[in-house]
């Protein structure tokens, strides 16, 4: 059974910054693309940044220049630096990755169990 482990979450006053790590275990063949999601409360999750196995990013305009994704396929470790934080940013993190168990099984979405960001006013 794969889990992903995330950690780096916390309080942090606006203006500060934040790094989440998310850590795949288990059995694992490949890793296609990972992600960062987040949940504010009465909103829908929403995607925060992804990369490819390749470094290819993506980021949610809200967060673009303020945040990078990044990660370590040798650890199977996708980061995220948050920088310039705003109350806004206040959310669960979810780590997402498209994950390939065995090389006869097709690629399927993992989740992490979300990790707390607060940002102070």
């Amino acid at each position: 059974q794969v889990q992903l482990v995330e950690s780096g979450g916390g309080l942090v006053q606006a203006g500060g910054s934040l790094r989440l790590s998310c850590t795949a275990s288990g059995v694992i063949y490949s890793i296609n693309v990972m992600g960062w999601y987040r949940q504010a409360p009465g909103k829908q999750r929403e995607l925060v940044a992804s990369i490819t196995v390749g470094g290819s990013t993506n980021y949610a305009d809200s967060v673009k220049g303020r945040f990078t994704i990044s990660r370590d396929n040798a650890k199977n470790t996708m980061y995220l630096q948050m920088n310039s934080l705003k109350p806004e940013d206040t959310a669960v993190y979810y780590c997402n990755a498209d994950l390939r168990r065995r090389l006869w099984e097709r690629s399927l979405i993992h989740w992490g169990q979300g990790t707390q960001v607060t940002v102070s006013s």
